[in-house]
């Protein structure tokens, strides 16, 4: 009787909430996975917090509710940013709290117009962030940009 009580009590206490929550490395390293966010789709997660700096993976122009691609090559760019500021604002950190971009494109000349034009649209005048854009063959699922980010969010105690 006692364990059914126990039992009883346990699965009260519990809040839904806190089963989705996932758990901390041993040093205390926190996995991201807020709601309205992408889902990944392998052996990833979309970022992590250690300590006061949020880590976010290469987020790409796929629309939250429905997992696809974007279409459009400015909007898919503009998506994989806001992906990428979804999380980041999550940890409580503001795109001005970018301390590191670091933005993968399949054709330079052809998507770095957009990349410039997307950060200057959500960061406004500046400051922008420092950033590195690099050319690659190829990205996951043949998309044409990935963005990735590093914010310094400071812990609230």
């Amino acid at each position: 009787m006692k364990k059914v009580m126990l039992l009883i009590v346990t699965s009260l206490w519990v809040h839904p909430a806190a089963a989705e929550q996932l758990p901390l490395s041993p040093a205390g390293v926190k996995t991201l996975a807020p709601n309205g966010a992408i889902k990944p789709t392998g052996t990833w997660s979309l970022g992590t917090r250690a300590g006061d700096f949020v880590f976010i993976a290469g987020m790409r122009g796929i629309d939250p509710k429905t997992n696809l691609q974007i279409q459009g090559d400015e909007a898919r760019i503009r998506q994989a940013f806001l992906n990428m500021k979804l999380i980041a604002e999550s940890e409580g950190a503001t795109l001005r709290d970018a301390v590191r971009l670091v933005v993968y494109v399949t054709d330079m000349y052809r998507f770095r117009p957009f990349v410039n034009k997307v950060q200057e649209e959500l960061w406004g005048a500046g400051p922008y962030p420092p950033r590195t854009i690099i050319e690659v063959h190829r990205l996951n699922g043949d998309d044409i940009c990935e963005v990735e980010g590093t914010f310094y969010a400071p812990s609230r105690k």
